[in-house]
């Protein structure tokens, strides 16, 4: 478990923003529904929060556990991603981006950081961590949608989703990273018409995901677009989506949606059980 001292982080970047907290997507609104714009305002303080609050040992922030990510020593000494918090055993936590992880690794920060939140020296970093911590998070957020599918959740098919957004009834639009800009422009209408915010900057957010890859975390075909119809489960699915987003330092107020150069690199094959398992 990390200790609260805060270590020389002036060559580290702005730490990743929280869930909510500015990362961009949907945050629960009062009446019940799902506010998409780029910088949301931070959800109000839960009861008992600071109890699971951690503080990132490279940056010094300070957020609830299910905001952060867990860095887990191994029995091997080997440190790996603990994105569900779940792993036994001795655990760090960070809230920075890609970036900003890469950085910390490249001047040894990482690595005294960790040093003292292990209370030990004898442990290896893997150089592909940042990449291994990107696939933990996809992998997650991809479990996250296919367990919505399997709930009935969520909407598959553009009609069926223009439908219920224009009835006011998708709480949270989704759209793969390399989806045809009209027809996404075509659902972000539907949106705003069912929520009465017509002529707003409203839209869905771009899954960091490819349609084949969705395809095969819901055991769909042709999964293009997603539309989550229950409140609750729009907002599991942009909390975990965020951190995904965030990690990768993905800004969906300048990113269209056929944009493909953020997009995880090694997902096709690992993801082929993800989501219907």
């Amino acid at each position: 478990m990390a200790n609260n001292e805060r270590p020389d982080v002036a060559n580290v970047d702005t730490p990743l923003p929280l869930a909510g907290g500015g990362g961009g997507g949907a945050v629960p609104a009062s009446d019940g529904t799902l506010s998409q714009s780029a910088n949301p305002p931070p959800p109000p303080p839960a009861s008992g929060r600071g109890e699971s609050e951690r503080t990132c040992i490279l940056s010094g922030a300070k957020g609830a556990r299910e905001d952060l990510i867990r860095l887990a020593l191994g029995p091997d000494g080997t440190v790996a991603p603990d994105v569900r918090a779940k792993a036994g055993g001795r655990g760090a936590w960070i809230a920075v981006d890609r970036a900003a992880l890469e950085l910390a690794m490249a001047k040894g920060k990482l690595k005294g950081a960790l040093a003292r939140a292990f209370k030990t020296a004898s442990f290896v970093i893997p150089e592909d961590l940042p990449q291994r911590i990107e696939e933990a998070l996809a992998r997650a957020a991809l479990d996250r949608l296919g367990l919505e599918a399997r709930s009935g959740t969520l909407l598959t098919g553009s009609e069926k989703i223009a439908d219920a957004a224009r009835r006011g009834a998708v709480a949270l639009l989704l759209h793969a990273r390399d989806a045809a800009t009209d027809g996404s422009r075509k659902l972000d209408q539907a949106l705003r018409v069912g929520l009465g915010m017509e002529g707003s900057d409203q839209r869905g957010l771009v899954i960091p995901a490819s349609r084949a890859i969705l395809s095969m975390a819901l055991g769909r075909e042709n999964v293009v677009h997603i539309g989550l119809i229950a409140p609750a489960a729009a907002a599991r699915v942009q909390h975990i989506l965020g951190r995904w987003r965030g990690f990768i330092g993905r800004d969906e107020a300048t990113e269209p949606c056929d944009d493909t150069s953020q997009g995880p690199s090694a997902l096709q094959d690992d993801v082929k059980g993800s989501g219907s398992r």
